[in-house]
């Protein structure tokens, strides 16, 4: 594992706003010599501190600008229903995100959708109809001041 150290910091900061700059930019914020720089980047990379890059799309482009936060309580606390649960979201499209998480229900999804009448489709005719699922609380996003996410 690759120390994170200042510098380490500065570059993880700088690849994080823009995956596609390139070593002699980023060496130059960062203060160091463009080899250096590479070295850093490439054992942050080999290391798996950096696991990839992502291009940030235009959501209303996609056809994804409808956000929704969603959470999801399961009828069944087990490892099956579980599994069926997770299983059932890595075949949703719609859904980007899914975490496990502990509180009041199971799991927080974000969905991307063009809609609302994409969202209730969604939530009707796939999620409403995933075994174990006893609760579906919907948050519509109304803006994003900050979002940092690549």
């Amino acid at each position: 594992m690759a120390k994170i150290d200042h510098i380490n910091a500065s570059i993880l900061r700088e690849v994080s706003r823009d995956g596609r700059i390139s070593n002699l930019d980023l060496a130059d914020k960062i203060g160091l010599s463009p080899s250096a720089c590479l070295r850093r980047v490439q054992e942050l990379e080999r290391s798996g501190v950096i696991r990839g890059y992502r291009a940030q799309l235009d959501p209303v482009q996609t056809g994804r600008a409808y956000v929704v936060y969603v959470a999801v309580g399961l009828a069944e606390h087990t490892k099956a229903a579980q599994d069926t649960f997770e299983a059932a979201m890595q075949l949703a499209d719609e859904v980007t995100e899914c975490h496990n998480v502990a509180g009041a229900f199971e799991y927080m999804l974000r969905v991307e959708v063009a809609d609302l009448r994409a969202y209730k489709a969604f939530h009707t005719d796939k999620l409403g109809t995933v075994p174990h699922v006893r609760a579906i609380t919907s948050y519509m996003v109304m803006g994003s001041p900050k979002d940092t996410r690549a």
